[in-house]
């Protein structure tokens, strides 16, 4: 049986009560081993802690090689930590992954089961406990979670005021947006494609709508490391780069430079991961947020409520990227991405209009219903840039495709399944992944 402890050691409660996320965490009994020493209840720091073995601290003329691709380190709003330490008498912090607006992502080893696994530290409050229960959710609704990243363990850090919930997941690659502008060949993008569908579908059968489908939510798989020592990982990783939070944290802390995976690490499996705004359809919304605005569907942009079609936009997105390199809508022209889409898919519905996210930005030329996309800019034209050297057969499979994905009417558009299966999608993958 794991206990809560507060700071002296005192048992509070037994997991599997109800439990304060925000008032109280769960610890380990307190041990001292030959190998550990241990600095406050829950952490541990190896006794050997010399700073060299855990990277390398970078001195004031080189801070912005760490602080410009890093959380602000200055009235530091997340859980402080130390390469080096030893979270839960379990996890190594090893390097550090990235971090969002909720969260930093860290590089550990389990030293109980001898793995490499990812920890997602929450700020304080309630902003884990959602992802945390729709991640339970998914797990007993969901057959297939193979592409999917789920948690495998949780625990919660004491903070200075409230706790910090911290995910455990297992260890994958870099996101699909880290790689932008490298040369991948259209064989593992057709690849990841068809992987994110299925994964997408899986989702789906389970009465599961992400919200969030974009690149950087698309993780690659990785090569074990965990055989290393850290050391080596050191010698094919980099060692992590990292100055101390200033202004007094009420911990120690560092802000540490991201992993750099080498491409020869990646694999080609590929996940779907980050389900902090999933959600079951036709049930209340209580995580605000959309996809980032080129890969957000019309009718989300229009204040509809999240559906399983909303996922089949964002997704035709991230496919439309990874068969041409590019994003199929973007936002320089005058009203931004919704005249992109119209441009290219035709006018939005009448009824739609007045209900626009952003007011004083809407075009009455978006409802004009006499209006039709021009040959220059329409979805054919849009192929023919994007895949120049297809086939006039693959060409005719690719219109096929987007033509239903990227339906204006949410109602038009195939579900997961239905595109999975689809003939034209098939002989695309058939095409350049044989």
């Amino acid at each position: 049986m794991t206990s809560v402890y507060t700071l002296d050691g005192s048992s509070k409660v037994e997991r599997g009560r109800n439990l304060d996320p925000r008032r109280t965490f769960y610890g380990p009994r307190s041990t001292v081993t030959r190998t550990f020493i241990i600095i406050l209840c829950g952490f541990l720091y190896p006794a050997s802690n010399d700073a060299a073995e855990f990277g390398d601290f970078v001195d004031s003329d080189d801070d912005c090689d760490v602080t410009e691709y890093t959380e602000c380190p200055y009235e530091y709003r997340f859980y402080p930590i130390r390469i080096g330490e030893v979270i839960d008498q379990t996890y190594r912090i090893d390097h550090k992954l990235g971090h969002g607006g909720f969260s930093t992502v860290w590089m550990a080893h389990d030293l109980k089961n001898r793995r490499d696994v990812a920890l997602k530290i929450m700020a304080a409050g309630n902003s884990g406990e959602y992802e945390y229960n729709i991640q339970e959710e998914i797990k007993r609704a969901v057959k297939d979670t193979s592409h999917l990243v789920l948690c495998i363990a949780t625990l919660f850090l004491r903070g200075k005021n409230f706790n910090h919930r911290v995910l455990v997941f297992p260890l994958r690659g870099p996101s699909l947006d880290s790689l932008v502008g490298r040369k991948i060949s259209i064989a593992t993008r057709m690849s990841a494609a068809r992987q994110l569908l299925e994964a997408l579908t899986s989702l789906h059968e389970g009465g599961i709508v992400h919200r969030d489908i974009n690149n950087k939510n698309v993780m690659w798989g990785i090569d074990s490391l965990e055989n290393l020592d850290r050391a080596a990982k050191y010698k094919i990783l980099g060692r992590p780069l990292k100055l101390a939070i200033p202004d007094k944290p009420w911990r120690q802390g560092e802000v540490v430079k991201s992993i750099e995976i080498p491409d020869n690490l990646r694999t080609e499996t590929f996940y779907l991961g980050d389900f902090s705004l999933a959600m079951k359809p036709d049930t209340v919304v209580t995580q605000s947020g959309r996809p980032p605005i080129h890969y957000c569907s019309p009718e989300r942009l229009h204040n509809h409520n999240p559906s399983f079609a909303c996922d089949i936009w964002s997704y035709m997105c991230l496919f439309t990227e990874l068969y041409f390199g590019f994003t199929p809508f973007h936002t320089w022209a005058n009203g931004g991405v919704i005249t992109t889409i119209v441009n290219l898919m035709g006018p939005l519905p009448a009824q739609w209009k007045g209900h626009y996210c952003s007011p004083n930005k809407t075009l009455d030329s978006w409802y004009a219903q006499d209006s039709t996309p021009k040959p220059e800019s329409n979805l054919e034209a849009l192929i023919l840039r994007g895949r120049p050297d297809a086939s006039p057969t693959e060409r005719k499979h690719a219109l096929s495709i987007m033509s239903r994905g990227f339906s204006i009417s949410p109602e038009e558009r195939p579900t997961a399944k239905q595109l999975l299966q689809d003939p034209s999608f098939k002989a695309i993958i058939d095409i350049h992944c044989g």
